[in-house]
């Protein structure tokens, strides 16, 4: 029998929020959830990372209208210590986050650049079989002509914390090919208990960042850091590629714009639909009017100009050329 929404298990969300572009998203994220997932029923966090030796300023959310905005979609800061990483590696916030999370509570984590398109309710996680986003690019590793290549890189990896490699590979692909490999997006994952997958997400991470095989000489770890040490993760926990069916999150249920400009380009008409919807309230419109490239490109029209540059049908097959033809036309911004 299909498992109804009311039979799925609570879980709850946790993005991040600084004081900086990631306030607003925070505001815009929590503003598509209420709307889009009435169904949600669990804790939305932002989490926040607190001053300390690994920041030089103060990290998190002084913006008074922020706060407001936050409160009044029944969104709970959530603090937490940088130890490891700090504004040396600030994608390391999603790691180190989740140690500050309730115990033993399913979670999903989002990155604060994303809507929430559909319900929620209606995904079927298994957080016993953690997975993460498929959205992604051969961004990592780059192996050089003489090597070593795709198989000796990620199986060093592999061997450093004693999982098995072979069964991580998609045999459909060929040989030396990125997809063959366990790659994520970080964008999105989930598991049952927070702690114990952000522990191990440190574990790894830190390993890898403080003594990197000596396959990876000649790759950068910065910004990939992340992305290297999460299939590890995924794989050390039991999960993989395929525990989540296709069409939900990345699709139907969210949508990772990254960059507004981005969003306009590329995602569908109901993706601009719930941007535009939940960006109008007054009490949204008072925060999200304050940064630029929401001012410019959802209260301006200047979104509008970048969607008409482009043929959803027909897009550019490497990000970076889309990036490069909002560029020409004087629409880029983040």
């Amino acid at each position: 029998m299909a498992e109804t929404e009311a039979e799925r298990q609570a879980f709850n969300i946790v993005i991040v929020g600084q004081n900086n572009r990631l306030q607003y998203e925070a505001v815009l994220f929590a503003a598509s959830l209420r709307h889009a997932s009435p169904g949600f029923a669990g804790r939305l966090f932002v989490a926040e990372p607190q001053p300390g030796p690994r920041w030089k300023g103060y990290p998190g959310i002084q913006n008074e209208d922020v706060l407001k905005a936050l409160e009044w979609l029944d969104a709970e800061i959530l603090p937490f210590q940088s130890r490891i990483f700090g504004e040396s590696y600030p994608h390391g916030n999603k790691i180190e986050a989740l140690l500050a999370m309730p115990e033993g509570e399913p979670f999903v984590f989002f990155d604060t650049d994303t809507l929430i398109t559909g319900e929620l309710m209606d995904v079927p996680f298994d957080f016993d079989r953690p997975t993460a986003s498929l959205r992604r690019e051969g961004t990592w590793p780059e192996p050089t002509l003489y090597g070593p290549g795709y198989s000796e890189i990620w199986a060093s990896l592999y061997r450093r914390f004693g999982l098995d490699f072979e069964s991580t590979l998609d045999l459909g692909q060929p040989d030396e090919y990125w997809r063959r490999y366990l790659y994520f997006n970080a964008g999105w994952f989930f598991y049952r208990c927070p702690r114990a997958f952000g522990q191990r997400f440190l574990t790894y991470a830190k390993s890898i960042k403080q003594d990197p095989p000596t396959e990876l000489v000649g790759q950068s770890l910065d910004p990939w850091l992340d992305q290297v040490a999460l299939p590890l993760v995924i794989h050390s926990f039991g999960g993989g590629r395929d525990t989540l069916p296709e069409g939900y999150l990345d699709g139907a249920v969210s949508c990772h714009y990254r960059h507004f400009p981005l969003l306009y380009a590329r995602e569908d008409d109901h993706a601009i639909e719930v941007l535009e919807t939940v960006s109008a309230p007054n009490k949204v419109k008072k925060v999200l009017r304050n940064h630029e490239p929401f001012k410019k490109m959802v209260y301006q029209g200047k979104g509008a100009r970048v969607r008409a540059l482009f043929d959803r049908d027909n897009l550019p097959r490497k990000e970076q050329a889309i990036r490069n033809q909002i560029r020409s036309a004087g629409l880029w911004m983040r």
